[in-house]
């Protein structure tokens, strides 16, 4: 089924190892995650629309690339 809830150990856990001078106010980590999910969504429709406009039924590795670039600049 599908998760209700953020892994949010294992969120805050990432942060602090890559950011340990952060420190996030409470629920912050959520925020985080809300913003990695709006990114992906974003980043699998971009892929999609990649996919599509070049004849292929499989999202391949390098639309995704192609969406990830598109997206970096926006």
């Amino acid at each position: 089924g599908m998760r209700r809830s953020a892994p949010r150990g294992t969120l805050r856990g990432l942060l602090k190892s890559h950011k340990p001078q952060l420190r996030l106010a409470a629920g912050g980590d959520l925020l985080v995650h809300l913003n990695f999910l709006m990114f992906l969504h974003r980043l699998a429709e971009e892929a999609r629309t990649n996919a599509f406009e070049n004849k292929s039924k499989t999202i391949k590795p390098e639309h995704t690339i192609a969406a990830a670039k598109v997206i970096k600049h926006l």
